[in-house]
């Protein structure tokens, strides 16, 4: 029989969805086997390194505004469970879509010591979104 500790650290580790836990300061701290599946680099490619590995340049600005804030006040404008859908780039430059949720931790006084987020790799679902649509307006006559 498996105990508490052990059963959390084999979801954490072996669950197919991406986990990471970032420090304040945006540093990879923890990368379960999802990302490396979904992202392609392995936890010693990952670990130590800012989150820029998976975020595209184009919303670095953007995303790093938003998590400084968050670390700042110690609040999300993100309700508990609300996904966010946003592109992802993996190791080899490939881009995704992800759907994601944060969790953001604090030590017993308050304090914010980073963030955890539980990704998923929703490109396919997004693409024939896509075609869907782009094919219900050819059905609209002009």
């Amino acid at each position: 029989m498996l105990s508490s500790v052990e059963f959390a650290e084999r979801l954490l580790m072996e669950t197919p969805d991406a986990i990471l836990f970032a420090d304040c300061d945006g540093i990879i701290q923890l990368w379960n086997r999802g990302c490396e599946r979904i992202f392609g680099y392995g936890e010693d490619d990952a670990i130590g390194r800012s989150l820029d590995i998976i975020i595209p340049q184009t919303l670095r600005a953007r995303h790093w505004e938003g998590y400084a804030q968050t670390i700042r006040t110690g609040y999300t404008r993100y309700g508990v469970g609300d996904l966010l859908s946003v592109p992802a780039i993996k190791k080899d430059g490939g881009r995704i879509s992800v759907e994601f949720s944060i969790t953001p931790f604090r030590e017993p006084n308050g304090r914010m010591i980073g963030m955890a987020a539980t990704l998923r790799d929703v490109t396919k679902r997004f693409e024939e979104t896509k075609r869907l649509r782009q094919a219900a307006g050819n059905l609209i006559p002009d």
